[in-house]
């Protein structure tokens, strides 16, 4: 039988295009030339299909594409206004709009059926749901409030529209107003709401401590390892033997160096490039966790369920248990530590000529920081010069290749965003210190091209010999996207050639002309927005944004399961190893490794987001009443989004605070219009707004624009009746 992901496919295929009607089991097997040996596998694939609802089976036995039976599968997306929508899991097709009485006791991301009942003005589609495939929490985090007879926890995601309704014997001693953690004991349907007990109190809603635990309870972040995975780590060796370094290539002569932030503890890679005679060679030497981290082991299991590790201003929420990555696994310096490297040879102008894969071992001769390195190739600090006289030469060679990279990168269409991310400074009491903008040196662009570099290289070789491979996929715009984007640009006198198809260098085009013009940012962010999300996929198809046919991630694997996948699949490679037995395994195993690994990396991107909006809020508690001048960063239909220039701080100006006129929204072109006096504000705008009340719970800080009236003053009170009603 064809791999999973491919007869997957088939199955759709043939259902939406030749099927007639539902099917049996049998029918689809006999249709399909499933043979009777790889029956059971069949069968295996039409349950997990089954439960993602790739299809839907009806009650009397038989198989249908939930399209077909006027229904649509997905994700519930709810709005705190009590709404919702359905986000189809084919990505065919518009969200499907249900009213908050069709909700039928589905909560926010848990995995539906819909029926499609009718359309709404505009053409929307609107519904109602028929079933719950799939639950997404089995806990609830919020506050804690006593009623008369029982209490009820109320979510601190407002997305989770039901209160849950607990009983005096399974409050567990809660105490009123407190932030507490409740598991489901039944769910909310149509007759009846959600019920629970209490099994953690988290503590006062206004501890910073407790504000980020419920993030992490709200996103399912582990904040500990369980005790068999520590048991686990326990009987890994923590440094590198003599016996563990026969076989491999040993680099440890070469002055290889590690490039990272100056907070940094675990280190992945180390790079090196010298001078050859037809150009360079670039080593990038990454951490050989697959060595340490076997499959299938606890360790192994807690990485794969975490996915990911999770970046908060204050803490790290780590993949692997600090012994690994801190420890035996980081490439300190001055240690002997076990690699997997790519070896990639370049001409004089960056094109890559060879490449080898091998396992190494290495010893970091230095561990260098981006802004160390920065100072370096500026010559901006003596004593530096002096202290790193010895890989000066390396760092400039560095320097050099890097450019040709991204030369070679930018001439294929790469697009490069440039938006301004925040970098939030912690004292050491954990006080939120000062909002900064992040700086992205000469050093992070040099490290960039040759993780770039090495993962292309790593991709395109399972690419060319077509082996199962997990890669890292970024596709292209929908036309409806597209379309919309030069609209908008049109609006500002910019076009966007698109010819023959959508090519990533028609976008870059545009990037590069309003390039240190006051459109810059502007650009930036509606180009964003209408980009597809990046993923790992088992089948390639290519990455759009950085115009790379063949693109994985291999250079993290202490912080990305996919990128430790990818190591041991390398590792089959490179051994000759990658049997037809191991290729069935994997192309059965990789489609759903990608599917989750994407899942918990979107899950730890909102959890690190909703964290830096938590920061913010804490910083701006205290300044309530202050003016600040700001740009417009968002504009939607309940009003601006203004960032503060002062710190990469956003609040909202409500539309219901713009009493000047009634103001109309226009997606298409970004902004708010006044009705009478044609006011537009829009995208990139400049506004001096006042802060009026900042809301920690909700992560949001209000403001209204300044119109030059001191915050404390307040308009005479009239006296009498007239002024009472």
């Amino acid at each position: 039988m064809e791999d999973i992901d491919g007869l997957k496919e088939k199955i759709l295929a043939f259902m939406k295009e030749q099927a007639d009607r539902p099917l049996s089991l049998k029918e689809l097997a006999r249709n399909l030339g499933i043979k009777r040996d790889a029956l059971g596998r069949f069968k295996k694939l039409l349950r997990q299909m089954e439960a993602d609802a790739s299809v839907i089976l009806t009650r009397t036995g038989h198989y249908a594409l939930a399209s077909k039976l006027n229904l649509v599968a997905g994700e519930l997306i709810c709005h705190p206004d009590g709404f919702g929508f359905v986000r189809p899991e084919s990505g065919e097709g518009e969200d499907v709009f249900i009213n908050p009485r069709k909700l039928s006791g589905a909560m926010h991301g848990d995995k539906i059926v819909a029926r499609v009942d009718g359309y709404k003005s505009g053409g929307r589609r609107e519904g109602s749901i028929v079933r719950v495939v799939k639950r997404a929490h089995k806990t609830v985090v919020g506050r804690f409030e006593r009623a008369r007879g029982f209490s009820v926890v109320i979510p601190s995601d407002e997305r989770l529209l039901d209160r849950i309704i607990i009983l005096p014997r399974d409050a567990r001693g809660a105490e009123h107003g407190m932030i507490v953690e409740a598991e489901i004991t039944r769910w909310p349907s149509k007759s009846q709401g959600a019920a629970g007990r209490i099994i953690e109190t988290l503590g006062a809603p206004d501890d910073p401590d407790v504000e980020a635990g419920v993030i992490l309870k709200k996103y399912g972040l582990p904040s500990r390892f369980p005790a068999q995975v520590t048991q686990d780590v326990k009987s890994i060796p923590m440094s590198v033997e003599e016996a563990d370094v026969r076989g491999r290539v040993d680099l440890r002569g070469k002055r290889i160096i590690t490039i990272d932030g100056e907070t940094a503890k675990d280190f992945d890679d180390a790079v090196f490039v010298e001078r050859t005679p037809g150009g360079y060679r670039l080593l990038v030497s990454i951490a050989d966790v697959s060595n340490y981290v076997k499959e299938g082991t606890p360790v192994d299991l807690e990485a794969y369920e975490r996915g990911t590790s999770v970046y908060f201003p204050d803490r790290c929420i780590p993949m692997l248990p600090e012994a690994l990555s801190n420890g035996i696994c980081s490439l300190n310096p001055n240690v002997d530590r076990l690699t997997m490297t790519a070896e990639i040879d370049f001409n004089g102008h960056g094109d890559p000529v060879k490449k080898r894969f091998y396992e190494s071992v290495i010893k970091s001769a230095e561990r260098m920081t981006y802004t160390k390195v920065k100072k370096l190739l500026a010559g901006e600090d003596a004593e530096l010069n002096v202290r790193y006289a010895h890989i000066a030469e390396d760092l400039k060679l560095m320097e050099e290749l890097a450019g040709k990279l991204t030369e070679r990168r930018f001439e294929a269409g790469s697009i490069d965003f440039d938006l301004p991310e925040p970098q939030i400074i912690i004292d050491l009491a954990g006080n939120v210190e000062d909002i900064v903008r992040s700086e992205r040196n000469v050093a992070h662009r040099l490290i960039e091209e040759f993780m770039l570099a090495a993962n292309k290289a790593v991709a395109s070789d399972f690419s060319a010999d077509r082996l199962p491979f997990l890669y890292r996929i970024h596709e292209t715009p929908d036309e409806e996207s597209v379309n919309e984007f030069k609209e908008f640009i049109a609006g500002i006198g910019l076009h966007l050639k698109t010819q023959g198809g959508t090519a990533p260098k028609a976008f870059q085009c545009v990037l590069e002309e309003v390039k240190g013009t006051p459109a810059e940012r502007l650009v930036n962010h509606v180009l964003l927005r209408s980009m597809k999300q990046a993923v790992y996929s088992a089948v390639n198809r290519g990455h759009f944004g950085l115009a790379f046919e063949d693109y994985a991630h291999f250079t993290s694997p202490i912080r990305r399961y996919p990128d430790l996948v990818v190591h041991r699949l390398l590792k089959l490679l490179i051994s000759k190893t990658y049997s037809a037995k191991e290729r069935e395994r994997m192309e059965e195993a990789l489609p759903s490794i990608a599917t989750h690994t994407s899942n918990r990396e979107r899950k730890a991107m909102e959890a690190e987001r909703e964290v830096v909006d938590l920061k913010k809020c804490q910083f701006m508690k205290d300044k309530a009443g202050e003016t600040f001048d700001g740009f417009i960063s968002g504009v939607t239909s309940f009003g601006l989004f203004v960032e503060m220039k002062d710190y990469f701080v956003e609040a909202l100006v409500h539309v219901s605070a713009l009493n000047d006129d009634y103001y109309v929204f226009d997606p298409k072109r970004h902004c708010l219009t006044g009705e009478r006096t044609k006011k537009v504000f829009r995208l990139a705008d400049p506004l001096r707004v006042r802060i009026t009340r900042v809301d920690i719970e909700r992560r949001r800080i209000d403001a209204v624009l300044d119109d030059g009236t001191p915050a404390d003053s307040k308009p005479e009170r009239k006296k009498g009746r007239r002024a009472a009603k």
